[in-house]
């Protein structure tokens, strides 16, 4: 059963609140407000943890409503209500079978002027979405090969993927608000100390100081933690693309990305939207898994445990 615009505000909201109360009740099972009372920093962990919340999801909640719109102004990305071609219109028509066998409402079709094979789903409705691919995915894949493309990308789109990955920002967005600042409190109380043990008023330099490497480095953690989800999500939407299509088909068109990476030692930027990042620790910052590994799940057929659409997911 698909959950409407309304129940997903709802879920972000009851998430929003969850979050709120749980770092509340660890942070009294632990003990750190009356540590932080003995220390005499004042601090209000309530509002604290209010404002660490607001600050957290909003930005996240602000780009996930904002994403189709940025999206068609950072590629130029033309939205096709009147094809012109029978190459759009063929386009149009698939997206829209394949939003309909995934069980969503038919996106916006768009494509955007780039040799780059690549394309993308975005969007903060899953029944109001923008499906957008560059010119050299059309003219570089045969159309089985787009097609299995287009079928990933409304697989991701049917997963409620833009949302979930929102929320998950935004619970660790709040965490990485929070800590910081009650980190940077305590040293700061801790320094801004008198000879005689007298507390001077206000906050220091310590504080800002300890705050901002903290967040920075409790912000590589969180994107650590984006990174291994968002490939788990990849993999789901390859086995959503291998059902909406078939298997082969976004074999093939994933094995056609590792020829053009294998041809080229550099490419440009926005081929990170499919995964072609260095090895190493680089790859535990990738938000796609390696495309060897995407390859082989297909081949093999292992994909099929978790071929079905999340059409009934939460989000």
């Amino acid at each position: 059963m698909k959950r409407s615009f309304v129940g997903r505000i709802a879920l972000f909201i009851l998430t929003n609140l969850a979050v709120v109360g749980m770092l509340a009740i660890v942070g009294r099972l632990l003990g750190v407000d009356s540590f932080l009372a003995r220390q005499g920093t004042g601090l209000n962990l309530t509002a604290l943890l209010i404002m660490s919340a607001v600050m957290g999801f909003g930005g996240s909640i602000i780009s996930l409503l904002l994403s189709k719109t940025m999206a068609k102004w950072s590629t130029g990305a033309r939205v096709i209500d009147s094809p012109r071609t029978e190459s759009e219109l063929w386009l149009v028509q698939t997206v829209h079978r394949l939003a309909r066998d995934a069980g969503i409402g038919a996106p916006e079709v768009a494509v955007y002027d780039s040799p780059d094979m690549n394309a993308f789903a975005t969007g903060a409705r899953r029944d109001s979405a923008l499906v957008a691919v560059s010119t050299g995915l059309l003219q570089g894949m045969r159309r089985d090969e787009v097609e299995a493309v287009l079928g990933h990308e409304v697989a991701h789109v049917a997963n409620g993927d833009m949302v979930t990955l929102t929320l998950l920002q935004g619970v660790l967005n709040t965490f990485v608000i929070f800590v910081s600042r009650v980190v940077g409190f305590v040293v700061d109380r801790f320094l801004n100390r008198s000879e005689d043990g007298e507390e001077r008023g206000g906050t220091g330099p310590a504080y800002f100081i300890t705050s901002l490497v903290m967040q920075l480095l409790l912000g590589i953690g969180a994107s650590l933690i984006v990174a291994w989800f968002s490939r788990r999500r990849e993999f789901r939407a390859d086995d959503g693309g291998a059902t909406l299509v078939d298997a082969g088909s976004m074999a093939r068109a994933l094995n056609r990305l590792r020829q053009l990476r294998d041809e080229s030692a550099l490419l440009p930027s926005n081929m990170q939207a499919f995964g072609i990042r260095g090895g190493g620790m680089l790859a535990l910052f990738s938000t796609h898994p390696p495309l060897e590994q995407r390859i082989q799940r297909l081949v093999d057929g292992s994909w099929r445990g978790g071929a079905r659409l999340a059409t009934d997911a939460a989000v």
